[in-house]
């Protein structure tokens, strides 16, 4: 049975802005860039990019791993963290600012953990980055063992590995090292590092109810981060028979995920997953050494205990194994002032928050092209409806989605597609320009860069943004049917090329696609656009729920057994197939209405 989760906070939408406001309160070398809520950076109080004659190291993710990554934000170590909102990767817009307040002409290296909402949406703050002239290296983390080598495009999780790769860059960006060679220095620290997480509990979303997905007398071995299932569930089992299985799983010579053998000197880090007691971190870290001594034959140089990388109030610890030579230790030995290392900070306190920095220009629409037209056109109408129907779908389904993605994701995916479509509905009230078709399709993709979170978000923003290219090559002011459906291939293409994803991955393409693939065919036997509409919902609808027999190949589910994902469908394959049903049948109505 499920519960309500008891937290000590306020409005669970505010609980990522009133941490970075406690966190730099606490600690006097950290300052937050002024964006709230949509920016939501911390930065090191004594950088300023424009003066910085060092590496400048960032990282971040999605909030609720705390300290990671902002705690680490410190001379030696991180020069900004970005935050995302809980369990969902920080927005473009947020990457950028970082990169902007912090970078000087040493340039900067991204530290990115390997998930598809990190990777796409640092992906792209580093290519708009390098086009405003910023020098850019990207280090991506992947040091999850738990699992076997994964199907598709997702690769191995970023774990708790990621904190020691953090501090050996930041050690080598301090001691005044090129860009080139700090990044060289991350990589090789990443390729040498593994990880296994043990959990007795999943966690509690601020706002959601408690999940009993384990059970009394039940652990999961190699659960994630985010609570998405980990390699399987079993009895709860003496934490000394844990720590073997969690030993010979990350050395296993089988899977070679990291290149550690007998006589190897290495450096272990035990870190609790939010609500363990340090005293079983302790007697955890107390099993580990010995053995890696005596079983392994392992040098261990180096013991973190405490919790580095959490996940919110998981009860559970991970265990975390790095290969070591006298440079990659003496980069771990160095100072920082990173208040979670654990170092204390001290100094006079700056003003705890600055301006965010803007780009070097920034061209605005005036704003008569931004304003909702006072009387609409039909075309307009017609849109108007669309919109409204398809977002009030997805609002209506959002308890429903996140049911799905609990089974088989983070459980977030109703309350994200849920944020991007209440700012598409508010914006449209205020300023879509409704009787421009191809505008009011760039600034839906506007509302959801700005809303929404996670890999839904960038890819429902490129979903729009390559619609709205399409658009934007017609010359003509109406857009025929014909040019709708080639907006709809072409967003479809850009989605696919940018996610990794194709058809049958289980993803939302497993809606549009077909979608897709109907209406063109329809309107080239001469049927009724409004018509060949729904018969490509109906095609949409049929693919979302044909989900429910695919094995995942790309974002979380992938890590999910084929067991677990036959019970529901895809959660983002349903919230595509819902909006565009609702906004087809919408439309239909509209135009028997009017005729």
């Amino acid at each position: 049975m499920a519960f309500q989760g008891k937290k000590l906070i306020n409005n669970p939408n505010d609980v990522v802005t009133e941490f970075i406001e406690g966190l730099v309160e606490t600690y006097p070398g950290l300052q937050y860039l002024d964006g709230f809520p949509e920016v939501k950076v911390v930065i090191r109080a004594d950088v300023s990019g424009t003066t910085y004659d060092k590496v400048a190291v960032v990282s971040g993710g999605g909030s609720g791993h705390e300290p990671a990554h902002a705690g680490y934000v410190g001379e030696g170590m991180l020069t900004a963290a970005i935050c995302g909102d809980v369990f969902a990767s920080p927005s473009v817009d947020s990457i950028l600012a970082g990169i902007r307040a912090v970078t000087g002409p040493m340039g900067c290296l991204l530290i990115v953990k390997n998930y598809t909402g990190d990777r796409l949406n640092f992906g792209l703050a580093a290519e708009q980055a390098r086009s405003e002239g910023y020098e850019i290296e990207t280090v991506i983390v992947g040091d999850d063992c738990a699992l076997p080598p994964p199907r598709g495009i997702a690769g191995r999780r970023g774990l708790a590995g990621t904190i020691l790769v953090h501090k050996v860059a930041g050690a080598a960006a301090a001691a005044g090292l090129s860009l080139a060679d700090v990044a060289s220095e991350a990589q090789r620290a990443s390729e040498k590092v593994g990880t296994m997480g043990v959990a007795l509990s999943v966690c509690t979303l601020p706002g959601q109810v408690t999940s009993d997905r384990l059970g009394p007398g039940k652990m999961e071995l190699g659960l994630g981060i985010h609570g998405e299932p980990g390699a399987a569930v079993v009895d709860l089992q003496p934490v000394e028979v844990v720590v073997s299985h969690v030993l010979n799983q990350i050395l296993s010579s089988e899977t070679n995920y990291v290149p550690i053998t007998r006589g190897n000197r290495v450096v272990l880090m035990i870190n609790g997953l939010g609500a363990t007691p340090v005293m079983e971190l302790m007697i955890a870290a107390g099993k580990t050494v010995p053995k890696l001594q005596l079983e392994f034959g392992l040098a261990v140089e180096r013991v973190y205990t405490g919790s580095f990388m959490t996940s919110l109030d998981m009860a559970g610890f991970s265990i975390s194994i790095m290969k070591a030579d006298h440079t990659m230790l003496q980069r771990l030995d160095a100072p920082t002032k990173a208040p979670h290392w654990p170092v204390g900070s001290s100094g006079n306190r700056p003003p705890a928050k600055i301006p965010v920095p803007l780009p070097p220009s920034r061209s605005t629409k005036s704003e008569e092209s931004l304003s909702r037209p006072l009387q609409l056109s039909e075309q307009g109408r017609i849109l108007e409806t669309a919109i409204e129907a398809g977002v009030n779908a997805v609002i209506g389904m959002r308890d429903s989605l996140n049911d799905w993605d609990s089974k088989v994701g983070d459980g977030d995916c109703g309350s994200t597609m849920y944020r991007g479509a209440t700012a598409i509905l508010d914006d449209m009230k205020k300023y879509y320009p409704l009787n421009d078709a191809t505008e009011t399709v760039n600034e839906i993709g506007s509302s959801v860069r700005r809303a929404m979170g996670g890999t839904s978000g960038v890819l429902y923003n490129i979903f729009c943004k390559a619609a709205y290219a399409k658009l934007k090559a017609n010359s003509d002011s109406a857009v025929t049917a014909k040019q709708w459906a080639e907006a709809l291939e072409a967003a479809v293409a850009a989605v696919s090329k940018y996610g990794g994803a194709s058809a049958g991955y289980r993803t939302l393409l497993d809606a549009l696609i077909p979608a897709t693939a109907v209406l063109k065919e329809r309107l080239t036997a001469g049927d009724d656009p409004s018509t060949a509409f729904v018969l490509s919902s109906e095609a949409a609808l049929a693919g979302a729920e044909s989900t429910k027999d695919m094995l995942a190949q790309a974002g979380r589910s992938n890590y999910v057994s084929a067991a677990i994902l036959a019970t529901v469908p895809d959660p983002g394959a349903m919230a595509a197939a819902a909006w565009y049903r609702a906004a087809a049948l919408a439309v239909k109505a509209k135009c028997e209405k009017a005729s």
